[in-house]
């Protein structure tokens, strides 16, 4: 995770996810500033996914514009990020 003054982004993911995998490595690269939750180590948290998706498929990126994308493509975030002026 990367720290600067950008506003908040929270990933909701898991490591045996290959969409979750493919969208932090996307973060990490573009040097995006986001909160990774966990729902291995966090299971509850899935919970709080599921009722921001209404799904619970993952990852749930949650946007610093209250938006939000469930398993998104690399070209609708980096569109939703680019809308943002976070990139």
């Amino acid at each position: 995770m990367t720290s600067n003054d950008s506003p908040t982004i929270t990933m909701f993911g898991a490591d045996w996810c290959r969409d979750c995998v493919r969208t932090k490595k996307q973060l990490d690269e573009l040097g995006i500033a986001y909160e990774y939750v966990d729902l291995v180590a966090v299971p509850e948290a899935a919970d709080v996914a599921r009722e921001i998706s209404g799904r619970t498929n993952i990852p749930v990126v949650v946007y610093p514009d209250a938006s939000h994308h469930v398993e998104p493509s690399n070209a609708d975030v980096e569109t939703k990020l680019r809308e943002l002026a976070l990139i």
